[in-house]
């Protein structure tokens, strides 16, 4: 094996009877993780999804001790994918002899595996780092006139003459209809 060639392990679970998008949420979580990490992740996510990745991350840890002789706790996750698997297409009937179409979606989960030092060069990130905000003392004078070139909106009569003190007016209470005519009667 060339030196600059690295090991890379997978394993897959096709036709897992899951949607491709569920799992695809749980396999975010474990990219780029070592292994003891990915696993405990996945044991406390609380998602169904995270038991068939769980299953097949302990695959793929198991090939690759027993097929290629690495220590499966110095394993990092490089990538995790869930694709689409095809769709079961199913019918319930329905009223009027109408029928509803149920799909059940199937995936194919692959997991890859790579050792720890080579990983940490190669692993792909889910979203690039954020850049660094510029000064606040540049960004002042700019935000000061945009703020001036603003129109402003004429504030609201109502509001405007409301203070904390004198929150609401407060409505006047509503006598009842029975009372007026017991007083009316007498």
């Amino acid at each position: 094996m060339a030196a600059n060639e690295t090991r890379t392990v997978r394993a897959q679970a096709k036709w897992v009877r899951m949607s491709a998008r569920k799992g695809r949420i749980v396999a975010e979580h474990i990219r780029g993780r070592s292994v003891p990490e990915a696993r405990a992740v996945l044991a406390f996510t609380q998602r169904a999804a995270a038991r068939e990745l769980e299953k097949v991350l302990a695959s793929a840890v198991a090939n690759a001790e027993a097929n290629h002789g690495l220590v499966g706790d110095e394993l990092v996750v490089h990538a995790a994918v869930v694709d689409e698997g095809p769709t079961l297409k199913r019918w319930r009937a329905r009223a009027r002899g109408r029928v509803a179409r149920i799909k059940k979606h199937t995936c194919h989960i692959t997991v890859t595996l790579v050792p720890g030092e080579v990983a940490v060069e190669a692993a792909p990130r889910a979203r690039p780092a954020k850049q660094a905000e510029p000064a606040p003392e540049a960004e002042a004078p700019a935000a000061e006139a945009a703020e001036e070139a603003k129109p402003k909106r004429a504030a609201r009569p109502r509001a405007a003459a409301r203070t904390k003190a004198d929150p609401k007016p407060k409505p006047k209470p509503k006598t009842s209809r029975r009372k007026k005519t017991e007083e009316s009667d007498s």
